[in-house]
């Protein structure tokens, strides 16, 4: 059992979109003899990605899947999103791997979403390779590639361990700089080994002499050998580079296509070879969930079981299926396991093993087993399982921040709560989403990473839930004040047959600092609103405080205080109080000049040097002001407020602005008042839409 541990790899492929991750994880399980034929993303037969949205748009929006078996060993292969949209998934789902293929086109270089997976694998102090693709394509550039890695990849060092035969259409092999070998191959893949050709020989021994320098680095013992003139054998290099590797000394990079299938065996190879095993990971850490302990859960089978959730898949008919990554001990087909997270034990009855679309039957879960489990009740991503006798609590990867938000609401009549719990639904397999009710405007408000997200999740509505939405850009949450203090009469009398209605009140209205809201104050002396009405009164103006006379938007930030008034023995009563109130209040406001306030938000932006001065402009063109400036690495942090009716569309428009590469986040700071000439606007189109 313990050597099957040690023959198991997790592989998350990683990459920006439309690197080839996708083609790759085909050609891998092409040459490891589990599909028959390679499947292309531009014709929507991949096994990676299969969902009609994934389709409809040649890129994967999900996580896919896969098992193979290359020599001896069974690696399980995590094809990530490469969008921005989507990359909660990928970070996520990054966890519950052991090792990184960071996978960079040799026609585009590294681009943004690579960078932010990187980042990713030194959070989670992730062993990394990295390959370059696509070599076989016109334009594309191994040096220039490899120069751009090396730039923006610096820590842990990428180090080459093979050069490419021939480029664009003449690209037929790999020199291995280990064997000092050349693998070339013929139209169908096979590779034959042979001599590396004359004119590379120069440029491969130097590139040698090189990976030899970096590879000692891992290995004090081994650096001296070297230093002191000593021949290195390639057993001492390849051990140093495992070394190395796992301990992220550095990072190995190679090369090829998958679509030519070059390379694709080498890099298969090296993942057995040279990646880490879950043992080669070593114990996480865990608290008690009950006491404040550490639980350390070692990769061993014969420890107490315990694995984390990292991924949900929420399919109508099948119900909820739960992709768990099992971190120590093991588990048969079936039995029930602990929830530390909500405290609760869930039964099972299957494992299943994910292969693509399909999953199949599993036996049993072993440390570094990527499994799912069918129908569980309480279980979500997140979530730890363990014995119940040995209870740990994990702390997984956070989802991203969401970045823009859309009011929906249903296009059909009697859809509305339809829309709500197929929402819940959908947000159970993607946490990078948020759902909000805004108590003031009543909208359904759904946030997201990009516009792109929240249309597939539109598209995913109908598809799975039959549920159609409509999306709009959200109402800005306005509210109204008062900036003088006034005093006046609320007098409400009407005679009817019988009994009339008699309430009479005077108050004083005045401003209160921005923030305070509402205070009511009784100042009544010898009774001259009898007890027993003072609370109508006040009833009244809070409820005619609701809508505000300049567009109806809530008043807030005053004090009433009701000070004189009369009452008529038969008269009076609450309802006649509450209405002088709610009068008073009305004349009181249109005297006190009124304004409009506007929602302000503290925003942050994170953005390469480069962009600094358009994101500038930008924000002071969104009538943003700039507290602050800060340096993060290689980028900049700015720190601003800026109105939340200039920042509704701010993602797609940063995104342009930065080429993706700029990230920012932002949350509700205070209300201000709205300059006059845009208060007009806004007064106008809300008393349109109210007509």
């Amino acid at each position: 059992m313990a050597e099957m541990v040690d023959k198991l790899r997790n592989i998350a492929l990683v990459g920006h979109g439309g690197a080839g991750k996708t083609s790759l994880a085909e050609v891998m399980l092409f040459d490891a003899g589990v599909t028959n034929r390679i499947g292309r993303v531009e014709d929507g037969n991949t096994a990676m990605d299969f969902e009609p949205e994934e389709l409809k748009r040649s890129s994967s929006i999900s996580t896919g899947l896969h098992q193979l078996t290359w020599k001896k060993h069974t690696v399980t292969l995590l094809d990530t999103p490469g969008d921005q949209n989507f990359f909660t998934d990928t970070k996520l789902c990054m966890e519950a791997a052991d090792g990184a293929v960071f996978v960079v086109d040799a026609v585009d270089g590294v681009r943004v979403q690579t960078e932010q997976g990187w980042a990713f694998a030194g959070d989670f102090n992730m062993p990394s390779a990295i390959f370059i693709n696509r070599l076989d394509r016109d334009r594309s550039d191994f040096q220039r590639t490899l120069q751009d890695i090396q730039e923006n990849f610096d820590t842990p060092k990428p180090i080459l361990l093979q050069l490419p035969i021939g480029n664009v259409a003449d690209f037929k092999g790999i020199v291995d700089l280990i064997t000092m070998k050349a693998g070339v191959y013929d139209a169908d893949g096979k590779m034959a080994m042979e001599d590396i050709p004359a004119d590379m020989q120069e440029a491969a021994e130097a590139a040698r002499e090189e990976l030899i320098e970096n590879v000692a680095e891992a290995d004090d013992a081994l650096i001296e050998r070297y230093l002191e003139g000593e021949v290195l054998s390639d057993d001492d290099i390849k051990t140093a580079l495992r070394k190395g590797t796992l301990s992220r000394t550095f990072v190995p990079v190679l090369c090829g296509s998958a679509i030519a299938n070059v390379g694709i065996n080498l890099l298969m190879d090296f993942i057995v070879n040279v990646m880490p095993s879950p043992e080669d990971r070593g114990s996480r850490v865990g608290k008690h969930p009950h006491k404040d302990q550490e639980v350390e859960c070692i990769p061993s089978p014969d420890a107490p079981f315990s694995a984390f959730v990292f991924k949900t898949i929420a399919d109508p008919y099948a119900g909820r299926l739960n992709l768990f990554r099992v971190v120590s001990g093991k588990l048969g087909s079936d039995g029930t396991f602990y929830n530390s997270n909500k405290d609760t034990k869930e039964r099972f009855n299957q494992l299943l093993t994910v292969l693509g679309k399909e999953q199949k039957p599993a036996r049993e879960a072993i440390p570094g087993s990527i499994l799912a489990v069918a129908k569980l009740k309480e279980t979500f991503t997140g979530d730890t399982l363990c014995d119940d006798g040995n209870k740990v609590l994990f702390k997984c990867a956070e989802p991203l921040p969401t970045l823009i938000s859309f009011a929906v609401s249903a296009k059909n009549k009697g859809d509305e709560d339809k829309v709500f719990s197929s929402l819940t639904k959908i947000m159970e397999e993607d946490l990078g989403l948020k759902l909000d009710r805004n108590s003031q405007t009543k909208e359904i408000l759904l946030s997201g990473r990009g516009q792109v997200h929240i249309e597939v999740v539109v598209e995913k509505l109908k598809r799975k839930f039959n549920v159609e939405v409509a999306l709009n850009l959200p109402k800005v949450p306005y509210k109204e004040t008062i900036k003088k203090k006034v005093r006046v009469q609320g007098r409400h009398k009407k005679q009817t047959g019988g009994h009339g209605q008699f309430g009479d009140c005077w108050i004083q209205m005045e401003p209160m600092p921005r923030g305070a809201g509402f205070e009511f104050v009784d100042a009544i002396v010898g009774g001259a609103i009898p007890k027993t009405y003072i609370p109508a009164v006040e009833k009244g103006v809070i409820e005619a405080s609701e809508k505000g006379i300049l567009a109806g938007f809530p008043c807030v930030d005053f004090r009433v205080t009701v000070d004189d008034g009369s009452y008529h023995t038969v008269d009076s009563s609450e309802m006649a109080f509450k209405i002088a109130g709610a009068l008073a209040f009305k004349k009181a406001v249109e005297q006190a000049k009124p304004v409009l306030l506007e929602p302000i938000m503290n925003v942050t932006v994170v953005t390469p040097d480069e962009y600094m001065g358009d994101i500038m402009g930008d924000l002071n063109g969104r009538r943003g002001r700039v507290l602050g400036m800060d340096t993060e690495g290689k980028n900049q942090v700015i720190k601003a407020q800026v109105p939340l009716a200039e920042f509704l569309t701010y993602a797609p428009d940063l995104r342009s602005m930065t080429g993706g590469r700029g990230m920012y986040t932002m949350e509700f700071s205070h209300y201000d008042e709205v300059p006059a000439q845009l208060a007009e606007k806004v007064i106008e189109e809300a008393n349109k839409e109210k007509e």
